[in-house]
């Protein structure tokens, strides 16, 4: 029996076994096509970012330009701000938020109320559910110097009104902190998760050596989310150039522009909302920010592996 006819056999069985589990095909197929259409067919686009594109000769048909787009965006005086800003932007919000779910979810773990933990959990996690838009128009309200709840406060204590949305280094301030609040709850519930496949008995057994409560935590809580927290941190630095558009976007005017001007809104302005949209520019600075992140995410995973022995790839 030569290969072509011993193949023949397996694809028949392959077909048969593919159509004996139809169903389980059809439901990937749907996410499938989601994954092609929206994920790998506009990866065709990004040649634009190396053309000067024209939406009259199509993609094929703008000329090639190389690398000139990219340098452009480099030789811009905004290069520095828009970079700074992100960055900055970026690393307060992962040096400040990143260590709040951990710390919830270990101080939700040691409680044994159970209507307690509930309603902390109840509290913190409602608030991930509210719209982006509702949320910037909470703080809109609450901040505003004409008659919102905080500026009424300062007055009572003889401050004075202040624009809070009207200053850059208020703006992260504010950014940074409306995030926390919204995503707090939700974001410990992976830790959680890792907490509840902890052994009871580890705990027990340390109660008996007389570890208190602090130790506890320490010496076996905290390994369990260790590797946990390790795999989202190497996620979040390869996310460290995006920023929330749609809530930077909302949050951004005139005055706060010096320091709330990021990569993604830049992006928008001079590929959609410029009064001659530049897609080639657009794409270039988006593919950009991708690379880098990318190299990123590659140095973060290996600093991972050689410090923590841990890693996502």
């Amino acid at each position: 029996m030569n290969a072509t006819t011993a193949a023949t056999p397996r694809k028949k069985r392959t077909l048969i076994r593919i159509l004996q589990s139809w169903q389980l095909y059809l439901m990937l197929a749907l996410p499938l096509a989601y994954v092609i259409v929206f994920l790998y067919w506009p990866l065709y686009g990004l040649q634009i970012a190396f053309r000067n594109y024209n939406i009259v000769q199509g993609i094929l048909g703008s000329p090639w330009i190389g690398m000139q787009h990219l340098e452009r965006f480099i030789a811009s005086y905004q290069f520095w701000p828009v970079i700074t800003n992100t960055l900055i932007l970026n690393v307060y919000e992962l040096v400040a938020l990143f260590p709040l779910p951990i710390i919830l979810a270990l101080l939700m773990n040691v409680v044994r109320s159970t209507l307690f933990r509930r309603g902390v959990q109840l509290i913190t996690y409602a608030p991930h559910f509210i719209s982006t838009v509702v949320v910037v128009g909470m703080m809109v309200m609450l901040f505003s110097p004409n008659g919102g709840i905080v500026n009424q406060v300062l007055q009572v204590f003889g401050g004075k009104p202040f624009d809070f949305l009207a200053s850059p280094d208020s703006f992260r301030h504010m950014y940074v902190w409306s995030g926390a609040w919204q995503t707090l709850g939700w974001s410990a519930i992976i830790y959680l998760a890792a907490l509840s496949g902890v052994d009871p008995e580890l705990h027990e057994a340390a109660k008996v050596d007389g570890a208190n409560i602090l130790r506890r935590i320490w010496h076996i809580d905290f390994p369990a989310v260790l590797p946990v927290s390790i795999t989202l941190l190497i996620l979040n630095m390869g996310s460290m150039l995006n920023s929330g558009f749609e809530k930077v976007l909302l949050m951004q005017n005139p005055l706060n522009l010096a320091g709330s001007e990021v990569l993604d809104t830049y992006v928008y302005r001079v590929g959609l909302a410029s009064t001659v949209p530049q897609f080639s520019y657009a794409t270039a600075i988006g593919l950009f920010k991708s690379v880098i992140a990318l190299i990123l995410l590659i140095l973060a995973n290996w600093l991972a592996r050689r410090v923590a022995k841990t890693s996502l790839f």
